[in-house]
């Protein structure tokens, strides 16, 4: 497990049990202290028949200094060593979503996604039928919207605007 201590609370959560021998999984998450060594041992266990599973795809994050490496730009180096493609159990995944519903008891008619990127947050959100907010103050512009040929449901300068009497709609 390549991540941080909320992804190894959760897996212990759920029953799994963290070993370097013979194991059945190699899981990537976000973490601020990738490893040379630790990515080393991904790639040699993936190779000996561990599967691969990554939280996300994004391969950047924001940062008050800007862009970030993020789970996916890790996973796309071990990808490479390995030729082996992550199964991705986060967003863009919509199944994370209907769990989370399911879980909750919400349904996909009264629940929005709201998100920073055009790429995971806001396809996600239209996979699993969901309102999407795009807010402006991450990976994604005004610009970005553009490239993609889905829309999100609305665009905020930012989460804030969801708190004031009457929410601000960006026209895209």
């Amino acid at each position: 497990m390549i991540g941080e201590s909320g992804l190894t609370t959760a897996l212990h959560e759920v029953g799994f049990i963290m070993t370097e021998s013979d194991p059945d999984y190699v899981v990537v998450g976000e973490t601020r202290n990738y490893s040379f060594e630790a990515i080393t041992k991904a790639i040699r266990l993936i190779d000996r028949g561990a599967r691969f599973i990554a939280t996300n795809p994004d391969a950047t994050g924001p940062s008050a200094d800007g862009a970030l490496p993020a789970t996916g730009a890790i996973a796309a180096l071990i990808t490479k060593a390995t030729g082996k493609d992550p199964y991705v159990v986060g967003k863009p995944n919509p199944m994370m979503f209907r769990s989370a519903m399911n879980k909750i008891g919400a349904h996909s008619e009264n629940t929005a996604m709201i998100g920073d990127r055009m790429d995971t947050d806001v396809v996600a959100g239209i996979e699993a039928g969901l309102h999407t907010i795009l807010v402006l103050t991450g990976i994604s512009d005004r610009a970005e919207i553009e490239r993609y040929p889905f829309r999100p449901s609305e665009v905020l300068a930012g989460v804030h605007e969801l708190l004031s009497p009457e929410p601000v709609e960006v026209e895209i």
